[in-house]
């Protein structure tokens, strides 16, 4: 078994674009220049940080961080007026004033994972904060703290922990090349949640610019805003520059492993059916995972698809206290010592993440895309309160065979623990006590740039997750936002929604806290300037 099975990586998808006036650009573009540079001290190093349609470097920078193909920038799509990467705290700020002046919106890009592409795709005008020289971390040990700017990647805030200590981490995602910014403001979930919940339930102060170009901390925005940035998508309310995060304690040795079963074999799927009575009640150091995925498999020269579970677990802990908890808490598993592999956290995150073994952990540090060009994807999210008939889900699985060229799959990751212990109140982030499980819909391919290729795999994930309706959360069905999904509602093309059509998905990301969410906004973006397809409303202005 590859490590590299371990986890299931879930980016980003898709965004409809239309065409702008260029007239209206150029206005916009030529102002905003000179806007830009009269508020900077330093102008001979706005060349370094500005990147118009004109300069040769536009296009790679602007493909540089997208990471599913589907989102490539072709000369068919709509495209920033300017793309700007800020070294410093004053050029955001001079970016925001000057596209406020002059009617542009702002797309704030850390990652380049966004789920729909909105971090760097708009249907009108607009210009780009990529923040990749916004990623400075500074860790305290004593403190067990770190400050992380937004446009830092999750390998490289592991990193910088293990470079201080191998005993401290940070519970958020597993793949390395996502950026902190989006991921952490949408709350960030990974498999250290069952002991310590989220990132954005470990998050202490932030600096953010508003939308009046102020840059605020924690006791400056006031608690209002700061609960609203930890899970409710910060670029609904303004560009968050750095988080203070707490450090979380991890042994130095944990036990993972990653069995597979047979899923055409009744004991296998009397097995994921038995998962969902037992997995949200583990012990708090203990997350088992499935997923389930069509694998080909070749049989007298013949190929055919072969439906897989695969259990794959961490432990924080060594292998003799596993070995007990599962034979207590889930026994027809049967896992046994020689499934188990021990490893400190930081191989771990190495190997999830497909480096081999022996790999420096340096290796996070690179910014670039993981193995080469990556596929396109598409994903949905559910919440499940009850566990799912075992016929419902024989049905559900052989629909992965009907998925052609592409590889799809379901996870089913386990809440409970201290997901259960945390108010919903406590940030946006709603989805805790009465949860068994978030079930994912994933399907990847590589037709990227084919239409119907793209069509075929969205009908499949919609045609899925229709099915699973009467099975999942509902009034309302949740929904996750860093899986961000305008399947939930669209709007207008011009990027902004009333309050009536927000409703719709808001309540799915945030159930009634979006009611808080929109006083915040009304509050501190009364005149929405900070927008997307599916950003927080304010209430209409009287």
């Amino acid at each position: 078994m590859k490590y590299s099975e371990f986890y299931s990586f879930f980016p980003c998808f898709i965004a409809f674009l239309i065409s702008f006036s260029l007239a209206a650009s150029a206005y916009n573009h030529e102002h905003f220049l000179h806007c830009f540079s009269l508020h900077l001290s330093n102008t001979s190093s706005i060349s370094n940080i500005i990147y118009t349609q004109n300069n040769p470097s536009y296009v790679s920078i602007l493909n540089s961080t997208i990471m599913n193909s589907r989102f490539a920038i072709s000369s068919s799509t709509s495209k920033p007026l300017i793309i700007i990467t800020p070294f410093n705290a004053s050029e955001v700020e001079a970016t925001v004033v000057c596209s406020k002046k002059y009617g542009l919106q702002i797309r704030t890009r850390s990652g380049g994972h966004d789920s729909e592409g909105l971090s760097y795709l708009s249907p009108v005008p607009y210009v780009i904060i990529d923040l990749r020289n916004v990623r400075s971390i500074e860790v305290d040990v004593a403190e067990k703290t770190a400050w992380v700017q937004a446009g830092a990647t999750l390998g490289e805030v592991y990193f910088r922990i293990y470079e201080k200590s191998s005993t401290l981490g940070f519970p958020a995602g597993l793949c390395y090349t996502v950026g902190v910014g989006g991921h952490f403001s949408g709350g960030g979930y990974g498999i250290l949640l069952r002991k310590y919940g989220l990132a954005a339930d470990n998050i202490l102060d932030a600096h953010i610019v508003d939308a009046k170009g102020r840059i605020l901390d924690r006791k400056s925005m006031g608690e209002d805003l700061f609960w609203a940035i930890r899970g409710g998508g910060a670029v609904s309310f303004g560009v968050v520059l750095a988080w203070k995060i707490r450090l979380v304690p991890v042994p130095s040795n944990i036990t993972v492993f990653s069995v597979v079963r047979d899923l055409e074999k009744p004991e296998t799927k009397k097995l994921v059916h038995q998962w969902q009575y037992v997995a949200d009640k583990f012990h708090e150091d203990l997350l088992l995972s499935v997923r389930i995925q069509a694998a080909n498999s070749t049989t007298k020269g013949n190929t055919k698809p072969l439906l897989q579970a695969f259990f794959n677990s961490v432990f924080l802990g060594r292998v003799e206290k596993l070995l007990p908890l599962m034979q207590k808490s889930f026994p027809k598993l049967r896992i046994v010592k020689g499934d188990c592999f021990e490893m400190s956290w930081i191989q771990y995150i190495l190997l999830v993440n497909g480096f081999s073994l022996g790999t420096p952990p340096n290796a996070l540090l690179d910014r670039s895309k993981p193995q080469g060009r990556p596929m396109s994807f598409i994903a949905k999210a559910d919440y499940i309160e009850e566990p799912i008939p075992e016929d419902v889900l024989e049905k559900l699985w052989k629909r992965l065979y009907e998925e052609k060229v592409g590889i799809a799959s379901f996870q089913l990751f386990p809440y409970g623990a201290k997901m259960s212990e945390i108010p919903e109140s406590q940030i946006p982030f709603p989805h805790r006590a009465g949860n068994l499980y978030e079930f994912t819909y994933l399907v990847r391919w590589n037709e990227d740039g084919n239409v119907t290729a793209t069509e075929r795999h969205w009908d499949w994930i919609r045609n899925a997750y229709a099915y699973m309706t009467p099975f999942v959360s509902i009034n309302p069905r949740g929904a996750y936002l860093n899986y961000r999904d305008l399947d939930l509602g669209r709007n207008n093309n011009k990027g902004t929604v009333s309050y009536a059509q927000a409703s719709a998905w808001g309540r799915s990301y945030f159930k009634d806290n979006f009611d808080r969410l929109v006083h915040v906004k009304t509050k501190v973006d009364p005149t929405n300037f900070f927008r997307n397809e599916q950003s927080i409303p304010p209430l209409p202005l009287r």
